[in-house]
């Protein structure tokens, strides 16, 4: 029986929020190490003898995580999925996501490729979903258990951990399980798991070649992109920017968004529009988005997080930016102007730096490594010599950039009366700033109490990590990792047996 395997990154946005919302303003999204895998099979091994008149066909789907279980009957005319269990345990996004990409299928296959489509769907679909551990916090049950607030400990959860744990209250009822998130975008990264492992077994794309291409442009890509976005606006009940999609298909990125109406047709379908004509729309619409190549230069190391202040809605955050925006036209499209200045400085220093490094390695390394020792206020002193004085200024200037970003975020959230950097955020930002060998800090995406984030300069991470802990800050696991959606060669819970094994063998 054939297993498909397909993965897709989260994300942290480090600039761009609020401003991502509206063309033609840019976000720099990273894609992390913490990935969502969706693995897709057969449910049944062979086409049962009656399977000729049937209109429906089964799916199976699989949260081993959430300990959900949940089994649907597809229709093979209308492309819809009809749940036969308890609503409770429904997802819409993986819902959303396989009638997509079904339809999808359906409208890209000749009659040819519609019967072999047909066979395959007869045995029926079993998708399982997995994520990495990155995207929930387990602040609370480390906490609950006496454990030290570090990484270690978080690297001594089993993989893929259950999230149940706290679906129990004291007095031993059950209740819903609540699962507190990063703020990684566990739902766009799941959404374009599962939209690249079904097209991919389907057979609508080919993700093997992806591996090494290794670039953006790709038409399979695209085709995942555009399902991907449609299933998780729909899902989600409105269209977002859509950078989190974006990011978990094609990886890091700077950003610059679709309009709209591109998925209009998706969003009144509810009027009984066929599926198979929308999806037609949706794949032949006009994407007008921009994805450019933008990752860290090297040598630099993206830092997450977890104050474990108490989270903050960011649909609400944005509707109150919003409002703002209506009732002080002037004052706000004032701030926004400087922000997006702000935000395209920073992402010069960081291209500069990066040309830099391309094409003066020695020099890069040698001032990356002192700059890694001392704090930020030490780093011109290095710059004795021209040629390590282009590195050291383009740091500076990356530095003065986030500090202007951070200032008009938070001008913008007093305004619109929303804790966008709100002042715990704000102390613990300019103590990272301060500490040797970091370039930067912030908060990601719409800000709020959630995480922090930092950049920080050779190995001067491992300091960073020990300073948040005496701070009581869970430093995450989370990392950068350019790539976007990927095919793995097996069940990601079978290589993390595998890798555990060969570690206890070298010790």
């Amino acid at each position: 029986m054939e297993v498909y395997v397909a993965s897709a990154p989260g994300k942290v946005l480090i600039t761009g929020g609020y401003l991502v919302l509206d063309r033609p303003n840019a976000g720099l999204v990273l894609s992390t190490n913490a990935r969502f895998y969706a693995i897709v099979k057969p449910l049944y091994d062979e086409i049962k003898p009656d399977s000729w008149a049937w209109s429906w066909t089964d799916v199976k789907l699989t949260s081993p995580q959430l300990s959900r279980e949940s089994m649907y009957k597809l229709s093979l005319k209308q492309l819809t999925l009809q749940p036969i269990s308890s609503s409770e345990s429904r997802n819409p996004f993986v819902e959303q996501a396989v009638q997509y990409a079904v339809a999808a299928a359906h409208a890209k296959f000749n009659e040819n490729k519609k019967d072999a489509l047909h066979k395959l769907l007869l045995q029926g679909l079993d998708i399982t979903i997995l994520g990495c551990n990155d995207f929930y916090s387990y602040r609370n049950h480390i906490e609950a258990k006496g454990l030290p607030l570090t990484p270690d400990t978080l690297a001594a959860l089993p993989p893929f951990a259950s999230i149940t744990f706290n679906a129990e209250e004291s007095n031993g009822e059950n209740c819903k399980p609540e699962v507190a998130k990063t703020g990684l975008g566990s739902s766009a990264a799941m959404t374009a798991a599962v939209v690249a492992a079904l097209l991919h077994y389907l057979g609508v794309v080919d993700l093997s070649s992806l591996q090494s291409l290794g670039n953006k442009e790709s038409v399979d890509l695209d085709t995942v992109h555009m399902i991907a976005q449609t299933a998780h606006c729909i899902a989600q009940g409105k269209v977002g920017s859509g950078f989190d999609v974006s990011s978990a298909v094609y990886g890091s990125q700077r950003y610059v968004r679709f309009s709209p109406h591109v998925i209009s047709s998706a969003q009144v379908a509810i009027e009984g529009m066929p599926l198979q004509d929308i999806i037609v729309d949706i794949l032949n619409g006009k994407w007008d988005h921009e994805i450019t190549q933008f990752s860290l230069p090297p040598l630099m190391t993206l830092l997450l997080g977890e104050p474990g202040t108490g989270g903050s809605s960011t649909p609400s955050m944005v509707g109150a930016v919003k409002k703002w925006q209506k009732l002080n036209p002037q004052n706000s499209l004032e701030t926004w102007k400087k922000l997006s200045e702000a935000n395209s400085i920073l992402e010069k220093q960081f291209n500069l730096l990066s040309k830099l490094a391309e094409e003066q390695w020695d020099v890069y390394k040698h001032v990356i490594d002192s700059c890694s020792r001392l704090k930020a206020e030490k780093w011109l002193e290095l710059a004795k010599e021209p040629k390590d004085e282009a590195v050291v200024k383009a740091l500076s200037g990356a530095r003065r950039a986030m500090l202007s970003i951070r200032h008009y975020m938070w001008l913008m959230g007093e305004a619109a009366g929303v804790p966008i950097e709100p002042e715990t955020q704000t102390r613990l930002l300019d103590a990272t700033m301060g500490m040797e060998g970091v370039l930067l800090a912030g908060v990601p995406g719409a800000g709020g109490f959630d995480a922090v984030f930092a950049v920080t300069l050779g190995e001067s991470k491992h300091n960073l990590t020990k300073a948040w802990s005496s701070l009581n800050v869970l430093a995450l696991l989370v990392g950068e990792d350019p790539r976007g959606v990927s095919l793995e060669s097996a069940d990601p819970r079978t290589q993390e047996i595998t890798s555990k094994v060969s570690s206890i063998h070298i010790k």
